[in-house]
């Protein structure tokens, strides 16, 4: 089901990457592993084709805060930031830095293989046939590209998925809670304020055309078409 996908898992714990990699190979995928930031650059810019990226956040040579800003300047691989404490100031930064998922050890390892099958299901990866068109904005899902009168826009997995999701539901008032359990996952417990920062990453991508994304006021957003 997976069409044997590429996992890079990077933590410089050996029984975690164990873990999760036993997790991922029985779920079809195929796991590449690095101890520490550098050694996983290295693996990345070698594996173009890596689908989605697991990244310990505490790790020798280069953490993940700096393995992840790395990564961002080239590309838009799916990332989910694992760490040993959940502290909101350190998701916030996670999720500035283009992270999109962030998981808090101890995890259940189902619940992240879950996690990344619905990243995956609706990444670039694996895909989704469509054209989505909102005044002069252009979303080809297949393809996972945005455009603004025919220029590509460079918008993270999340940022993307928030966007379609909003011109999917388009003069809707949607609330913080619903777009968090539809663009975020069902399990997903953060902050509603990472929804605020992406909502700013995306209007300043779009331009003029990112006024279209309203704040409605201790509800959430809506879409204006």
């Amino acid at each position: 089901m997976n069409n044997n996908l590429k996992i890079l898992v990077v933590d410089d714990e050996s029984r975690m990457r164990k873990l999760v990699r036993d997790f991922l190979v029985k779920s079809g995928y195929i796991v590449l592993e690095a101890a520490d930031g550098e050694e996983a650059l290295e693996i990345f810019n070698q594996n173009a084709d890596t689908a989605l990226i697991i990244l310990d956040v505490m790790m020798p040579k280069m953490d993940g805060w700096q393995v992840c800003t790395e990564i961002r300047k080239h590309s838009e691989v799916p990332v989910i930031m694992l760490t040993a404490k959940s502290d909101e100031q350190d998701e916030l930064l996670g999720f500035k830095l283009g992270v999109d998922e962030y998981i808090s050890k101890p995890f259940s390892p189902k619940i992240l293989v879950a996690r990344i099958d619905a990243i995956l299901r609706r990444s670039k990866t694996v895909g989704e046939t469509g054209t989505i068109r909102s005044g002069r904005i252009v979303i080809d899902k297949d393809a996972h590209i945005v455009s603004v009168d025919g220029e590509n826009i460079d918008l993270s997995y999340k940022e993307f998925e928030l966007l379609t999701y909003f011109i999917e539901n388009k003069n809707i008032a949607l609330s913080r809670e619903k777009i968090l359990n539809n663009v975020w996952n069902y399990d997903y417990f953060g902050d509603a304020r990472t929804i605020d920062t992406h909502v700013k990453k995306i209007r300043s991508k779009l331009g003029e055309e990112g006024a279209r994304i309203k704040t409605i006021w201790g509800m959430g957003y809506k879409y204006e078409e």
